[in-house]
């Protein structure tokens, strides 16, 4: 496969999920705007935490998109489309036995939540009240995951794009209409979302009935979940189920762990998350183009374009840390400033952002192999690499504290993403090998 063509698939699979990306953070700053304009702080403290409650729900069950993206990849690959029907059939199945899980333990799971939880009544009342009207929602947004990897997985991301966006812009209009203009107040923000859930569920068995219709009379949900297909489907599954319990312990304990010095260290450490973010929505446009390219010349046995695929994203994703990295050298401090106009927590970033230079290089290895490594379904390397990294995440903050006080928080993450970007470039050899 030539180079040029090469890089029209990697572009044409990338750029519209960079796209649905960088809508992403529109939502919760919206929700947040529109929660500080209902009256108090109590209102952005709910919802914060009710979202919270639904990020740790959500989190784990990211495998839904993950697992279904890198199965339907190599399917596509053979023209297996059968095999393709049956894992988004297995997909959504599991979808909806888990939603319904969650309606089930709803109560349980507020109430142990808040057991651990320290937060004023005032507080604690939005967020159950948030909480208790987004959780109806819980069917759609956990069969969207399963809808969109399987488009990425077919080669397609312009659908999960217009999906996304759909989304996002529905729960934006929808919270503020009825969250300012009805009684709902804070609940409205809640039912917006629940509306754009929805709405976008509708929307993606439309696409996908509108472009794949011809695949459907190969649906068959008896044959589908048989249990030798689903151990299968469960084994896959189950690894990338550790891997996202493991980047949840890393991500939520950087959280917590910053809190413990003060809200104006807890302020800087959380802007310079979503500085890092930031840069990863357009890494993870790319890392997707890996996952639905490399699983489609892994079932194609197409060696050199697998290769060459892999050599390509890397390039484009070293491109864009560097990129970043010069961004963030040159303009760390302002971009401090369009996040809070907090003097305060803008001067005490002044330390920190030197971290801003030496991630992205080395966040970057870590997320493009995850998405070379997901469409290769090699998830048991993915779930390894978690593991370690989580535990040598925990080693480095404890052993460093002493010295370094809060830097070790930084340093910890640093060497959680050294470790997961070495060790998948050590195994890549025996996950990209074609059998």
């Amino acid at each position: 496969m030539k180079i040029g063509s090469i890089n029209r698939n990697i572009l044409r699979l990338a750029l519209p999920s960079i796209l649905a990306n960088i809508t992403v953070p529109l939502v919760g700053i919206v929700d947040l705007a529109i929660a500080g304009h209902l009256g108090d702080a109590a209102s952005i403290g709910g919802i914060a935490i009710g979202s919270m409650l639904f990020d740790l729900l959500y989190w784990n069950m990211g495998f839904l998109r993950v697992g279904t993206g890198g199965i339907t990849a190599q399917a596509y690959g053979r023209r297996d489309f059968k095999e393709a029907m049956d894992t988004f059939t297995r997909g959504i199945v599991t979808a909806l036995t888990v939603a319904l899980l969650i309606w089930i333990i709803q109560w349980v799971y507020v109430e142990a939540a808040f057991a651990l939880i320290v937060c004023s009544p005032e507080v604690e009342s939005i967020a159950r009240q948030y909480f208790f009207i987004r959780v109806w929602a819980a069917p759609a947004t956990l069969s969207l995951m399963v809808f969109k990897g399987w488009f990425i997985g077919m080669q397609n991301t312009v659908l999960p794009m217009a999906v996304d966006i759909t989304v996002n812009v529905i729960n934006v209009v929808a919270s503020y209409i009825l969250a300012v203009y009805t009684p709902m107040g804070v609940a409205g923000v809640a039912a917006g979302t629940v509306v754009a859930q929805y709405s976008g569920l509708i929307l993606a068995i439309v696409l996908m009935t509108c472009n794949f219709k011809e695949h459907f009379h190969l649906i068959s949900v008896r044959a589908s979940v048989k249990w030798k297909k689903m151990k299968g489907f469960f084994s896959i599954n189950g690894n990338l189920f550790v891997r996202s319990f493991c980047m949840l312990v890393i991500y939520i304990g950087f959280t917590s762990i910053a809190a413990r010095y003060g809200d104006t260290l807890l302020a800087v450490s959380s802007v310079m998350m979503k500085l890092l973010m930031l840069y990863s929505y357009f890494v993870d446009g790319f890392a997707y183009a890996g996952e639905a390219l490399v699983g489609r010349f892994i079932g194609e046995k197409n060696s050199d374009a697998l290769m060459s695929t892999v050599r390509w994203i890397f390039i484009w994703c070293f491109a864009i840390s560097a990129i970043s990295t010069l961004i963030y050298a040159g303009l760390g401090k302002p971009m401090f400033r369009l996040m809070t106009d907090n003097v305060e927590v803008v001067e005490a970033s002044t330390p920190f952002l030197f971290w801003l230079l030496l991630m992205p290089v080395v966040s970057c290895i870590a997320f493009t192999w995850d998405g070379i490594f997901i469409g290769a379904t090699a998830t048991i390397q993915l779930r390894n690499s978690m593991i370690w990294s989580a535990l040598l995440f925990v080693a480095t903050y404890i052993i460093f504290e002493p010295l370094l006080g809060i830097q070790s928080l930084y340093l910890a993450y640093f060497v959680h993403l050294l470790v997961r970007s070495l060790y998948l470039t050590i195994v890549r050899k025996k996950a990209l090998t074609i059998k």
